[in-house]
């Protein structure tokens, strides 16, 4: 199937467009079957051979959504308007807020750590008997292990 539709040229940052008349599964800078005019969007320019393109749209030639618009804006074809779908660039927008009126602040009451006491003495008497009583029962069984290994 054939199809009309854009051909990038020209520099870098200066693109400049050929309309051509391709088989729809070859790549657009590839081979083409007829050059129909070209487009330059910066200079807002267009060159089309109205003629040719009058005669393969009469042939059911297929046209992409950006060529139709373009050839629609000249009068060459009819119709509503395409949509045309354009790749979303990864681009983070940002996005702002409605500027409101700043709120009275709330008072905030501040609030003090609280202090604890220390443990008793006691206490910590308690928690370092209940370490040594399982370092003590953890140990003889290390010892063992190294035993058998040493033999």
């Amino acid at each position: 199937m054939l199809t009309i539709r854009l051909a990038r040229i020209g520099k870098r940052n200066r693109a400049q467009f050929q309309i051509v008349l391709q088989e729809h599964t070859v790549a657009p800078g590839g081979r083409h079957v007829e050059v129909l005019g070209s487009h330059d969007p910066h200079l807002k320019k267009t060159v089309l051979k109205e003629e040719r393109i009058k005669y393969w749209a009469g042939q059911g030639v297929q046209m992409s959504d950006t060529v139709f618009n373009l050839f629609l804006s000249k009068g060459l074809v009819n119709g509503a308007k395409r949509k045309v779908k354009m790749p979303m660039k990864k681009v983070e927008e940002k996005v702002e807020a409605p500027v409101e009126a700043p709120a009275a602040p709330e008072p905030v009451a501040e609030t003090k750590p609280e202090v604890t006491e220390a443990p008793a003495p006691a206490v910590i008497e308690e928690v370092k008997e209940e370490v040594k009583s399982e370092a003590i029962v953890e140990a003889p069984a290390e010892e063992k292990k190294e035993e058998v290994k040493a033999e």
